[in-house]
């Protein structure tokens, strides 16, 4: 599900608005916020594997975590760290904590991120999933006016079967997504 593109804020309003984030390393809160997607990410990657925080925000943090458990970081945020080249690279794993209901082109940066992805590499994103329409309806999440599409346990699924990844949800808002190796014919 996903908001009309003539109703998307102008650039300007939305990064105003991520502007008031105050999220930091140095707040456990929300290090523990974070954990939900950091703690079973962390138990799939071999020691120092190198991955990218995708929207990182104004305040990197999974970065950070990520880094102390001994892996190499990039960030990438089209407002705080807008470095296009390091959307040129390869990836062990990606994580995206609370972007992809900001994407205006959901498909395109997906496809981007999975692209970059190397053979058994991990995605993992974290956003709150709709449940059903009548849920949607009252929804609190739907209100950000920054959120502008909606993931569903069913649009993993479609993803996963798309792309020919395995999929799991360690959390009620996580989803892993392992980028399978080909097989070599012999």
């Amino acid at each position: 599900m996903f908001i009309a593109a003539q109703q998307f804020l102008s650039l300007e309003k939305e990064k105003s608005m991520y502007d008031h984030h105050k999220n930091s390393p140095d707040d456990p809160h929300y290090r523990d916020f974070l954990s939900r997607l950091f703690t079973p990410l962390n138990q799939y990657l071999s020691p120092q594997s190198h991955g990218l925080d995708f929207g990182s925000g104004p305040g990197p943090t999974l970065s950070v975590m990520l880094e102390e458990a001994g892996h190499q970081m990039n960030i990438y945020d089209i407002f705080y760290a807008p470095d296009n080249k390091v959307l040129e690279q390869d990836y062990d794993f990606i994580t995206a904590s609370e972007v992809v209901e900001h994407l205006h082109r959901p498909a395109e940066e997906l496809e981007r991120l999975w692209s970059s992805l190397k053979p058994n590499g991990i995605l993992g994103i974290m956003t709150k999933r709709i449940i059903n329409r009548e849920a949607f309806a009252h929804w609190h999440y739907k209100n950000d006016l920054t959120h502008v599409c909606f993931f569903s346990i069913e649009t993993f699924q479609w993803l996963a079967d798309y792309w020919g990844a395995s999929l799991s949800f360690p959390e009620k808002d996580v989803a892993l997504l392992l980028k399978k190796a080909k097989k070599v014919k012999s």
